[in-house]
């Protein structure tokens, strides 16, 4: 029995690794393939290939909270067509892949490859009939945020499309992944659970974060890959800072002592960087401290195309604390 136990055992340290492998070529692939099409898009209507990724992403992170809109089974981009939409509200064949009959019926389904077929499970398809939906004014920045409107009729979502669109384009590559603990690990600090506890400052309320505490002046660290989409002072948060990264996560950080003076609203940042400094303001106008110990709230929202709400950052903060211990020790 003990040998079977063993035999099992290796068996399984063998293909692990395989799997773990074939898991990072099948992610390698699936960007190229996406990427291919991007590039498409760009070369249809001149748009920079990184804002049909942000779109792509987009749609991706809302399909992904979204119970009304079906996950997608086959292809490699998310953007999101109706059936209804595609083949003609009226139309018998649901999923009618025949252009004359979906036109015929008002559906907006078009053959983007040539192949005789219009199918919204088709990616070329689907990127060429979005393409045609979209109300072009120009390529510049402006014009791109004008059309995006038109489209989603949202500001929040423009200004998250163009934020994706920017941190693509710095980067230049799909592939943007990683994460940090907020605080340095040597750090003095400690922290627990607090998400939904009651709060009285402002109203009844409950805390949407997870309170870190640590002495005044402990660095303060981007835990992603983002862009500073908010900075300044809130009366509840005091000094705070606020970073969206591509899986449409909105990282809160709130009661700095104070900001880096090196970074800037809509400024491009990685795991790490350095945003601020611990503190203890807020409860009050600009430049009240002292209120409560110094500490670090840490927060995560989430958006879904409607609207914003926050979960429990504490299982995220261990996981990264854990790997950056890990990281540490390796070095």
């Amino acid at each position: 029995m003990k040998k079977i136990i063993v035999l099992l055992c290796m068996v399984v340290m063998f293909i692990t690794p395989s799997f773990a492998n074939g898991e990072e070529i099948n992610q390698e692939q699936l960007n190229k393939d996406r990427m291919a099409l991007y590039k498409k898009g760009e070369t249809l209507t001149f748009i920079p290939w990184y804002y049909f990724a942000a779109i792509d992403t987009y749609e991706r992170n809302v399909r992904s909270v979204r119970r009304d809109i079906p996950k997608r089974e086959n292809g490699v981009l998310s953007i999101y067509i109706k059936p209804e939409d595609w083949s003609g509200m009226s139309n018998p064949v649901k999923e009618d892949t025949y252009s004359p009959t979906i036109h015929l019926f008002g559906g907006i389904g078009m053959d983007g490859n040539n192949d005789g077929k219009a199918s919204i499970q088709d990616d070329e398809d689907l990127l060429y009939t979005f393409i045609h939906r979209l109300n072009f004014y120009g390529q510049s920045r402006k014009y791109i945020r004008m059309m995006l409107w038109d489209y989603y009729q949202r500001a929040i979502t423009v200004d998250i499309i163009d934020e994706y669109a920017r941190l693509y384009q710095y980067f230049g590559k799909l592939n943007i992944e990683g994460n940090a603990f907020p605080l340095p690990i040597h750090s003095t600090h400690s922290y627990r659970s607090t998400w939904g506890a009651p709060r009285s400052f402002g109203g009844r309320r409950v805390h949407e974060g997870t309170d870190i505490f640590a002495n005044y002046g402990t660095p303060v660290r981007s835990t992603c890959y983002g862009i500073i989409e908010t900075k300044g002072w809130n009366r509840i948060g005091g000094w705070r800072i606020g970073i969206r990264d591509l899986n449409n996560n909105y990282h809160y950080y709130a009661h700095l002592g104070g900001f880096n003076k090196d970074i800037q609203q809509g400024q491009v940042v990685e795991p790490g960087t350095l945003i601020g400094y611990v503190g203890s303001t807020g409860y009050g106008p600009p430049g009240t401290s002292g209120k409560f110990p110094p500490h670090l709230h840490y927060g995560i929202y989430k958006d879904n195309g409607y609207a914003e709400w926050s979960y429990d950052p504490y299982p995220r903060l261990r996981l990264w604390e854990r790997q950056d211990r890990i990281a540490l020790n390796k070095k």
